[in-house]
């Protein structure tokens, strides 16, 4: 027994080793669209110390025109200096952005052949010390409540941002086959998570196995009711903006398909763990139930935990919709209009395609762990 848990411990520790390695290495690695950088330009960090509101125009809540500001450079080899910003509105609330004295800006400055300073430009509030702030506060949460197991959730958490941000879009942009870039990506990152939470344990196994399976028939979902819902792939946010940057060739439609599978697999291989790890208690509770009893006990459980998992995703996917919603309801518009539109269909598909995978991980996992955790029918 003491043989096969220092070989289970040693087992993991390479694992978790091996992650690490793999961390270190997407965090280097580029990704091939870095931004080239206009010459003599570079970004800082700056306070503003005054502003000037005079060259604004409003017109009801919009507000155009130019608003100028003083501000002392916080980074970089010119910090110290103080130097007139400008601030460009253009009447859309969701790009515009105002400034206050004592606000702390990212600007973008530049500099003549001389290399002195021949503009400033603001370009947003600078929010990165408080995005840190929450990511520090999420992690000592995280650590507090769930210990090592919590550093394994981090862990994957991290290696999971970096494959998306590293390999999957990268991939994408290139021009590879968007579902099958997808699959590839969400399968090893549920093999990897479900890894580090549970450990190479069978519930571990069963989970992997349910999760995958079932995340590949929503992937198949989507594509099927993709097709009939007639939904082209430019519905999504920023998806016109990629083909006027160059990338004509891209298959938004099969990318919007893709983003589908991926936002219900995370649900997906939770609940897959849930229902493997409650199987396994109560084995360890009652080494005698049958095979039978136990996957009655999985579907039972599975019943509960569906139920409050569905709901769970539509609130996940409505409340990024819930302005369009209210602008539908504020204008009147019939109910038919609405659910016919591009924006309201498209989050049907998401939300019920993601509902169907997660019903069916509650069966099939019930069913692999019953032959996993029982040798034999008592």
């Amino acid at each position: 027994m003491n043989k096969l848990l220092h070989h289970i411990n040693r087992r993991e520790v390479i694992f978790i080793t091996v992650l690490l390695i793999l961390t270190a290495i997407l965090i280097l690695l580029p990704t091939g669209f870095q931004k080239q950088e206009y010459l003599f330009t570079e970004g800082v960090r700056a306070k503003v110390i005054s502003v000037n509101n005079m060259g604004i125009h409003s017109s009801g809540i919009l507000k155009t025109g130019d608003q100028s500001a003083v501000i002392e450079i916080e980074t970089g080899p010119r910090k110290g200096e103080r130097v007139q910003a400008n601030n460009m509105l253009t009447g859309s609330l969701t790009v515009d952005k105002l400034f206050q004295k004592g606000d702390t800006a990212w600007a973008l400055i530049g500099f003549d052949e001389a290399g002195e300073i021949n503009f400033a430009n603001l370009i947003d509030h600078y929010r990165v010390d408080k995005e840190i702030l929450l990511v520090c506060c999420f992690a000592l949460v995280m650590i507090l409540f769930s210990g090592y197991t919590g550093v394994r959730t981090l862990l994957s958490f991290g290696f999971a941002l970096l494959s998306i941000w590293k390999i999957l879009i990268p991939a994408l942009l290139r021009g590879y086959p968007p579902l099958l870039a997808a699959l590839a990506v969400g399968n090893v990152l549920t093999v990897l998570t479900l890894l580090l939470v549970a450990g190479f344990t069978k519930k571990a196994y069963a989970a992997i196995i349910s999760a995958m399976t079932c995340s590949l028939a929503t992937c198949l979902l989507a594509v099927a009711f993709g097709g009939s819902f007639q939904i082209h792939g430019a519905v999504m946010e920023g998806a016109e903006s990629l083909l006027y940057a160059g990338f004509m060739n891209l298959e938004l439609t099969s990318i919007f398909q893709a983003g589908i599978y991926l936002a219900s697999t995370g649900a997906i291989l939770d609940l897959a763990i849930d229902i493997s790890s409650a199987l396994e208690e109560i084995v360890k509770n009652s080494p005698d139930i049958s095979r039978a009893g136990l996957v009655k006990s999985g579907l039972t459980i599975g019943k509960s935990v569906v139920g409050s998992q569905t709901t769970t995703l539509l609130f996940a996917y409505m409340g990024g919709y819930i302005t369009v919603m209210m602008v539908y309801m504020a204008q009147g518009t019939p109910l038919m209009n609405i659910l016919n539109s591009k924006p309201i269909a498209a989050e049907i598909l998401h939300t019920f395609v993601g509902c169907i995978g997660l019903v069916l991980v509650s069966p099939l996992t019930s069913l692999i762990s019953g032959f996993m955790f029982c040798k034999k029918e008592k």
